[in-house]
């Protein structure tokens, strides 16, 4: 599943290539579990909409349209196996494509999901004006009186007190507690697993019993390792391209993760695979305690 960097470098590259477009046409595909919203109510509010912006909350991507003077939120969950492409209309249409965003200039913008795990709906902000809402501690789904803003914190700006208070009588492994989107919203498999090799603590261990200090290497480790991924374009380790169908290549730079009986780059030990929260979990069993 794509994740914050992947989904960061998609919504960026969208935004750069799309933004100040008009939509003038909409198709979808009438596929069932791919739309949370109704299809006619997603095409009546894209049709003749113009794009503000394309940017990422968690792990969702948020097109923010206008028309009328009337906002419109057009999100986008890429589930499993999504992609968001800007494509010429002379590009094969691919398999599994479920949605057709077509701009004033012919280009397309197509939303593909062979396993139709993801999810598309519409969001309709009361604000006159983009203003994201400031973090708090409590989770943050979308609001009919703003903008969406998810349902977590976000873990690239989340000031260290908020971060230790998150994890404060948390009982579950860290690794489960990185991975609960009501907290840290965008965090996945891979950034967990990395976060905490670089911070040197072990999944397992229970959330409310790491110290300030160590909680404080995580946020640190953590925020390092999105804002490096983002830097390579995010992990490329299945389905996952960027708005041009372009592969990232952080994966490159994995210390952990999918690196199961490898010996650590650090210590040498080789690094070992156990299933945590019901999700492959990789560590050092020497580097972190």
């Amino acid at each position: 599943m794509p994740e914050l960097p992947e989904v960061e470098t998609i919504a960026n590259g969208v935004h750069a290539r799309v933004r100040g477009r008009r939509i003038v046409g909409v198709w979808t595909s009438g596929k069932p579990q791919t739309f949370k919203s109704p299809e006619t109510e997603i095409a009546a509010a894209l049709t003749g909409a113009k794009i503000q912006s394309v940017r990422r909350v968690g792990k969702t991507i948020v097109m923010t349209t206008e028309h009328d003077a009337t906002l419109t939120e057009f999100l986008i969950h890429l589930g499993m196996t999504g992609r968001l492409l800007v494509c010429t209309p002379e590009m094969p249409v691919a398999p599994h494509t479920h949605a057709v965003l077509t701009l004033d200039d012919m280009r397309e913008v197509r939303f593909v999901d062979p396993r139709r795990f993801g999810r598309l709906s519409i969001h309709k902000p009361q604000s006159p004006a983009h203003t994201p809402q400031k973090d708090t501690d409590s989770p943050q789904p979308k609001s009919k009186e703003g903008h969406y803003t998810g349902p977590g914190r976000e873990p690239l700006t989340i000031p260290l007190a908020d971060f230790v208070a998150l994890f404060r009588n948390r009982r579950t492994p860290i690794k489960a507690a990185l991975l609960n989107q009501s907290l840290l919203h965008g965090v996945g498999n891979i950034y967990a697993d990395e976060a905490l090799f670089r911070a040197r603590i072990r999944p397992t261990r229970q959330a409310a019993r790491l110290t300030r200090t160590e909680l404080a290497k995580l946020r640190t480790a953590l925020i390092a390792v999105l804002r490096q991924a983002i830097q390579l374009g995010g992990s490329s380790v299945s389905d996952y391209v960027d708005a041009d169908g372009v592969r990232g290549f952080f994966q490159l730079r994995h210390k952990v993760y999918q690196r199961t009986g490898e010996p650590c780059r650090v210590c040498g030990t080789p690094i070992k695979r156990i299933t945590l929260a019901g999700r492959g979990t990789h560590f050092c069993p020497t580097c972190q305690r």
